[in-house]
């Protein structure tokens, strides 16, 4: 059962914190000073009851529901994570988990290697065909933060054994975070900036809020390289009509049966958000392993927080963004010198976008380039086996994305060019609210156990 003391397995074989560590491919913990216990013990959490005992744990240390019938207000002071519970948060959204393994097979262009991936590295969560266009941004007391992980090589490092190293794992990442600024990003706690719902809980002091955002520009470039790869193209279903000069590059695709771009536009979304969603999942499980409160939610106005509020006072990231009549909404398109996505006007054209994203992934540390590491026995074999996309390929998805591009005056044409949905915020929870309020198993016995073994 799913109560204060746990999930119970007994008959299992498992002790009381869950399943002992193998003897080999465990995780190593040396170089730690003050070793917290509760560090082992979520290492030793077991998956099922991460996944059954996760809720949204929303009332943190320091908050307070001025009315209704769960009105209450916590006596402790806003309680910010320590460096390694963040950590550990933060490598669960977005850590890199080694190398990426590549797709092996494709019948249509073998014995060349299927060249989908985008990335030579794996991560904490999956993306459609290995094209990783998320990068994740945060914030918390102390100032908003950029935690790029998108094209990072391996980051883990194990021993003879297969044993994982933690502290060279966080460590490493710790180390690629950049700081953006020395305060906490400013949402006002009110309509339309925030859900309702959320104005007396979302990134208050004490919180860490993360915010992943994807290249929906670079995702649907590589979803047009899909396409021309397995000999498909695209047709403007929006304007009724073929796009013009298709007809030379009739060879390499079917211009007689193509897609509708509102398809494909749509699966470009679908996809990021399934990515963006599935990063955040990690992190809620994270949250019960560790015994840390919080959820993931999309109540926050997406435009506020990449930097487009209407109020100069609410300058959220400060994303660049453009407006035209035909346009619903403002269209955001990256951070200058941080996250730019792969479009103009970051680049000339997308000729240009189209030559940096094949760049990205045949180039120096991408995923078919024969000199980038990896997981296989023969590395450089595998990877100089995939076919690198010639000009004349380059020409034919360029050609169909700079069509989106004039035509829409931006690119993709109906969705936007960078994308956020999808918030994972934690916290320290107040216990006296649940147990207030809440019959017995409202919480796992990680959060009861939590400032026992994580701050004593």
């Amino acid at each position: 059962m799913l109560a204060g003391t746990g999930l119970l397995l007994s008959g299992l074989g498992l002790n009381s914190v869950g399943a002992p560590l193998r003897e080999r491919g465990r995780v190593l913990l040396k170089g730690f000073s003050d070793l917290p216990k509760g560090l082992q013990e979520a290492i030793e959490f077991p998956l099922l009851e991460a996944i059954y005992g996760r809720r949204s744990r929303r009332f943190f240390m320091g908050a307070e529901i001025p009315d209704g019938p769960l009105a209450y207000k916590s006596e402790y002071d806003p309680m910010p994570l320590s460096e390694l519970e963040q950590m550990m948060v933060l490598t669960a959204v977005g850590g890199n988990t080694g190398w990426h393994h590549l797709i092996f097979r494709h019948k249509k262009y073998a014995p060349h290697l299927s060249n989908y991936a985008g990335a030579a590295g794996g991560r904490t969560f999956p993306s459609s065909a290995g094209f990783h266009t998320s990068e994740f941004f945060y914030t918390d007391d102390d100032g908003v933060y950029f935690f790029p992980t998108r094209d990072a090589k391996s980051l883990v490092t194990k021993d003879e054994e297969a044993s994982f190293d933690l502290k060279f794992w966080l460590d490493t990442h710790k180390g690629r975070i950049r700081k953006l600024s020395d305060r906490r990003l400013y949402l006002p706690a009110e309509e339309p900036y925030m859900e309702g719902h959320n104005t007396w809980v979302a990134n208050k002091p004490g919180t860490t809020l993360i915010v992943p955002i994807a290249d929906l520009a670079q995702h649907e470039l590589a979803i047009f390289c899909f396409l021309v790869q397995n000999g498909y193209c695209v047709y403007d279903d929006f304007n009724k009509q073929q796009i013009p000069g298709m007809d030379k590059f009739r060879h390499l695709v079917n211009v007689d049966s193509p897609y509708p771009l509102s398809f494909m536009e749509r699966y470009t979304l679908t996809e990021a958000t399934v990515e963006l969603s599935a990063a955040c999942y990690a992190g809620a499980l994270t949250l019960q392993a560790t015994g840390l409160g919080g959820w993931m939610y999309d109540g926050i106005d997406p435009y506020t927080v990449l930097g487009a509020s209407g109020n100069p006072d609410i300058p959220g990231l400060g994303f660049r963004f453009d407006t035209d009549d035909r346009w619903a909404l403002p269209n955001f398109t990256g951070l200058p010198g941080v996250f730019e996505a792969f479009c103009p006007p970051h680049y000339p054209n997308m000729r240009a976008a189209v030559e940096a994203f094949a760049l990205r992934k045949f180039g120096p540390g991408g995923p078919f380039n024969s000199e980038t590491p990896g997981p296989f026995k023969e590395t450089s074999r595998v990877r100089g086996s995939a076919q690198v996309h010639s000009e004349e390929f380059k020409d034919c998805v360029a050609h169909m994305a700079q069509y989106v591009y004039d035509k829409f005056g931006k690119f993709p044409g109906t969705i936007p060019s960078v994308f956020n949905l999808m918030y994972l915020q934690a916290h320290h929870l107040d216990l006296k609210f649940y147990d207030t309020f809440f019959t017995p198993g409202s919480y796992l016995d990680s959060h009861r156990r939590h400032m026992e073994l994580w701050h004593s």
